[in-house]
C-alpha cells in the first residue's frame, strides 16, 4: 500500500495532465495564469480546430474515423508546468473570443510601446 501511494505521489508530480475545462472556467484561471505569468515568465496560447477525435488516425486497413458533423474550436494555454484547455463550440465561438479578448487585453498593460522612424534618413542618424 506504501508502494502505492508513493507511486503515485510521484507521477502525479512528474506528469503534468491537461485538464479540460468549462469556458468559464478556462477564462477565470487564464486570467490568474496571466496575472503570475506578469511577473516572472511568460504563456503561449494555441488555438486549433477540433473534431472531437482523442485518438490518433487508424492504420492502413482499419476503417477511418467518422467525420464530425460540427468542427469545434481546442484552445490551449500553457505557462511553464502549468496546462490549460478547453473546447469551445461553434455557436459559442463569438461569445467567448469577446471575453477572451477582454482578458487579453488586461493582461497586457504592461508592455512597452514601441518608438515608429518616419524616416529612413533619420533612421539611418540614430
Amino acid at each position: 500500500m506504501f508502494l502505492a501511494e508513493s507511486s503515485s505521489k510521484f507521477l502525479s508530480n512528474s506528469v503534468v495532465k491537461m485538464v479540460l475545462l468549462t469556458n468559464e472556467e478556462f477564462l477565470s484561471k487564464l486570467t490568474l495564469l496571466a496575472q503570475s505569468a506578469r511577473k516572472d515568465s511568460s504563456f503561449t496560447v494555441t488555438i486549433k480546430r477540433y473534431d472531437g477525435h482523442d485518438r490518433p488516425k487508424p492504420r492502413e486497413g482499419k476503417p477511418p474515423l467518422p467525420t464530425p458533423a460540427e468542427y469545434s474550436c481546442l484552445i490551449r494555454v500553457r505557462s511553464g508546468a502549468k496546462k490549460l484547455s478547453t473546447v469551445v463550440k461553434r455557436d459559442e465561438v463569438a461569445k467567448f473570443m469577446e471575453s477572451y479578448s477582454k482578458v487579453l487585453k488586461s493582461s497586457m498593460d504592461g508592455l512597452k510601446k514601441v518608438k515608429k522612424v518616419k524616416n529612413k534618413a533619420k533612421a539611418a542618424q540614430g
